[in-house]
């Protein structure tokens, strides 16, 4: 046990002392920021190009000027002119694109055509089509000679919002939030799929580093190969554990910041709205009561969205994504180990490679799917697999599952990952003083035979 112990802390000092792993400790939350707020914003908020438009219809008229402009976007309307005047020489004459409506769009959904020397972006043809939608429903509802129509559609136009409660056995309720279940699942599903895979390849890049240039000749002299299997396994668990408990504190400081100064702010347009107008000196008034209150709902709602995500239950996911995490690395890390010592090289792991990526890939995918339906059989199934359930489970767990459903995916992992460390250390202990023999599945189902 001294002996594992003295290659963990190697393992775990080499590795932790890299700048790469410095530079990705810190890059990395500031890289999922980005990938979840910045690039958003820069899709919605970016520099765009200026479209005008030619809109031309065949003599009806029906559609003049029903579509609203853009900030990027023009829509002008070409009267007495034909597709055929434009169809060569609209580019040269400023237009992005030539869009014709026909009369007949009322009774026939496709009768409009948008010509364009480019791919039109989707956002400006759910313009289109939503304007044009929303006047056929208008001019429908006008054939039946309705009274005050347009004052009745703006009274009946409602948005629904469905505000969603949980309760408890003992008949407590939490307000909770679907979406900020989904994005729980799919972070946790996501960074499973990403730790696992990444640290499981390491412990195969350093096994066949250390086989290549034959130090661990050296090293097996004076410790058995399973000890030093296991403990380049443990140490660079230890190595991802450090990692994701940096994140953890980066993450839980940043929420504390933000959510303190969104309840401060909140506090104080709150204040500022219930101060009498009669107490505010008359040209002395230093707080923009108006702006206050514009700023007031926006401040709410992202306060909900903190308090929402606080309702979750954080020990249960926290824990599930330390085990899942410790116990999908030690399945993959084994396996990893085990073809890394059967190798002589990194380009002879590709033939072993595809059986273990694609349950990991498999599992993403059904795990994407599983934030739409987190009941459905192939969720349950692949979160009790348990070289899917690490992934699965995760993208799970924020709908609540049934503590026997973790509990029986759990039981399952953990004696599916003592069975393959141990079929991986009889494949490790024959193979990784094995050179020049090209090996196949064959050749290392017959070293799981061999006896100790």
């Amino acid at each position: 046990m001294n002996k594992i112990s003295v290659i963990i802390k190697r393992e775990y000092i080499t590795r932790v002392r890299k700048k790469s792993f410095i530079i990705m400790t810190i890059l990395a939350p500031l890289l999922f920021a980005s990938l979840v707020i910045v690039i958003p914003i820069m899709m919605t908020t970016g520099d765009k190009d200026f479209k005008k438009i030619a809109v031309i219809d065949d003599g009806s008229a029906l559609f003049v000027n029903v579509i609203p402009d853009l900030k990027d976007a023009d829509f002008e309307y070409l009267k007495g002119k034909k597709v055929g005047d434009l169809k060569n020489s609209f580019e040269k004459d400023g237009y992005y694109g030539i869009l014709y409506i026909s009369s007949q769009l009322i009774t026939t959904p496709n009768a409009i055509q948008l010509i364009s020397k480019k791919q039109p972006p989707i956002g400006l043809l759910d313009h289109i089509s939503n304007s044009l939608e929303k006047e056929i429903e208008r001019q429908k509802l006008l054939s039946y000679n309705i009274e005050n129509l347009d004052e009745i559609l703006k009274d009946i136009r409602t948005n629904v919002s469905i505000q969603t409660i949980k309760i408890d056995e003992t008949g407590q309720t939490t307000e909770t939030s679907t979406g900020i279940s989904m994005v729980l699942a799919y972070i946790g599903g996501f960074l499973m799929y990403i730790l696992v895979f990444i640290f499981g390849t390491q412990v195969m890049r350093g096994v066949i580093e250390e086989k290549t240039s034959r130090v661990v000749e050296v090293i097996v002299s004076s410790v058995r190969p399973v000890q030093l299997m296991m403990g380049k396994i443990i140490g660079i668990a230890l190595v991802g554990l450090t990692q994701l408990m940096i994140w953890v504190v980066i993450f839980g400081i940043s929420v504390t910041v933000v959510k303190t100064t969104v309840l401060k702010e909140k506090n104080s347009t709150e204040i500022t709205q219930n101060i009498p107008q009669d107490l505010m000196t008359q040209g002395q008034q230093t707080i923009n009561v108006e702006q206050a209150q514009e700023l007031t709902p926006q401040l709410a709602e992202i306060s909900k969205i903190f308090d929402n995500a606080m309702n979750q239950n954080w020990p249960l996911i926290i824990f599930a994504f330390l085990f899942y995490f410790i116990s999908g690395y030690l399945l993959y890390a084994s396996v990893f180990a085990a073809i890394g010592s059967a190798v002589d090289n990194e380009t002879e792991t590709q033939q072993f490679m595809m059986p273990i990526t694609i349950p990991i890939i498999l599992a993403l995918m059904v795990a994407m799917g599983t934030m739409q339906n987190p009941e459905s059989s192939i969720a349950f199934w692949f979160s009790m697999i348990p070289f899917t359930s690490p992934i699965v489970m995760m993208a799970r767990i924020p709908f609540e599952v049934p503590a026997w459903q973790i509990a029986l995916s759990m039981g399952l992992m953990v004696v599916t990952f003592i069975g393959f460390v141990w079929m991986a250390a009889k494949i490790y202990r024959t193979g990784i003083l094995m050179y020049g023999k090209k090996t196949s599945w064959k050749e290392m189902w017959k070293w799981l035979r061999y006896s100790a």
